[in-house]
């Protein structure tokens, strides 16, 4: 019996239209750093019978009956996520980390008050106030920069400055496409000389954090966190927010995730977060978490010895951001057309202070966390940087179907896992 006979039966198009994406995952390389794939386990729980049950409000608190197994259900979530990042309170009813995001903000803020956070062109969010967002309508976003784009260093002088001048109510750390690791304790300390609320959304290097693989943030004093559960840390689409230690921040928050900005929620999500979070508890997933920087690091090197332009010089995470424009004389679009051609799937990105447009960018964006999960290493990883090099330098139609049927070659030879805790 496969996962989709009743989808078969029932819906023969949609049907279709899985086992398709369900072939393409399987013979090619995901390389987008905010994908992964989960386990068989985390699959079946969002297929779960949780789907049918409402559960507004929280565990012990429900506003519908028959809540028995749903609050067992959270409560385990809750719990395996204080445990996962030494958090003293943890929210997991978010549904994506835009959501967990909005209700941090509506926690902490009043409307006019004022946000600084890392500009979206430098490697920031767009949660995190970029203009085309509507957060930029209630709050006032203000922006910091890499002060070297070559070497990523923040300009944490021009931060102090601007946090004194601006007094905003929140410090946000965190990123979408900066391959570094932040300074958290200058963070911190410019947070409590303006005071205020230190937070680090760690939706990209969650799990290189769980696993130990970088920093935690609430080591050096963050007050809140915020992530996505899929990304690195393995687990389904969605969101939550962990709070350090003040129960005070945490009942806020608890209050504008529910019933400020969402309604019932979705338990067969919060199932499989706290499948994916024990599975994250799990010796193996350190070692998985150090290897996707191995993998990345690999990577890097080949790129480093053709000359190739990465932003910040490298990467010290899971991901690295390349100028393509500079290195091989194509737009970030018409790289990642080719590279999907090939079987590889990434995403063109802007680089710092991109003078082309954002649907075609100079730069793209890749990461190695998927490509970790299905048991490459860094042999396999420096290969895969050679194939990506072989297309963006020759570009022709006989390189790339030689690259394809090595792409294909070495995703069939190491297929995507259903367990990663045996």
């Amino acid at each position: 019996m496969s996962f989709y006979d009743h989808i078969q039966d029932e819906d023969p198009e949609i049907f279709a239209a899985l086992i398709g994406e369900d072939a393409r995952q399987a013979e090619g390389l995901e390389l987008i750093p905010s994908e992964n794939y989960v386990s068989r386990a985390v699959k079946e729980a969002m297929a779960s019978s949780l789907t049918n049950k409402y559960a507004e409000g929280y565990p012990g608190k429900r506003y519908y009956g028959g809540q028995e197994f749903t609050d067992a259900v959270e409560t385990l979530a809750i719990e395996r996520a204080k445990k996962l990042f030494g958090a003293a309170y943890a929210n997991v009813q978010p549904l994506g980390g835009a959501n967990a995001n909005i209700a941090m903000y509506f926690a902490l803020l009043q409307p006019g008050d004022t946000v600084l956070g890392m500009d979206l062109s430098h490697g920031g969010h767009l949660t995190h106030g970029h203009p085309v967002t509507y957060l930029t309508k209630v709050f006032n976003f203000i922006r910091y920069k890499m002060k070297d784009v070559e070497t990523g260093e923040i300009d944490y002088d021009d931060m102090l400055r601007v946090a004194k001048e601006a007094k905003p109510k929140i410090i946000l750390a965190g990123f979408s496409a900066y391959p570094r690791e932040l300074d958290y304790a200058k963070f911190v300390a410019i947070a409590r000389e303006v005071d205020a609320v230190a937070v680090m959304d760690i939706a990209h290097i969650a799990g290189l954090i769980a696993g130990k693989a970088a920093k935690n943030p609430f080591d050096y004093g963050f007050d809140i966190m915020t992530t996505t559960t899929h990304k690195t840390l393995r687990g389904p689409r969605g969101g939550m927010i962990l709070t350090r230690e003040s129960e005070e921040i945490a009942k806020k928050i608890d209050k504008a995730v529910f019933p400020g900005f969402q309604g019932g929620p979705h338990m067969h999500q919060i199932a499989a977060k706290a499948i994916s979070f024990r599975e994250a508890l799990h010796p193996s997933f350190a070692t998985y978490a150090k290897q996707i920087i191995l993998n990345t690091k690999a990577m890097e090197g080949v790129f480093k010895a053709q000359g190739a332009r990465m932003i910040t010089g490298g990467s010290d995470n899971h991901l690295i951001l390349l100028d393509a424009w500079t290195s091989f004389g194509i737009s970030g679009g018409e790289a990642e057309k080719l590279l999907d051609c090939a079987g590889i799937t990434l995403n063109k990105n802007a680089i710092a202070d991109d003078t082309r447009k954002p649907m075609d960018p100079s730069g793209i964006r890749f990461g190695t966390p998927a490509m970790t999960t299905r048991g490459l290493r860094e042999v396999e990883s420096a290969q895969v940087a050679e194939i990506m090099v072989g297309v963006l330098t020759k570009r022709d139609d006989a390189s790339i179907e030689h690259a394809k049927a090595e792409v294909k070659k070495l995703a069939l030879s190491h297929p995507i896992p259903e367990s990663f805790v045996g």
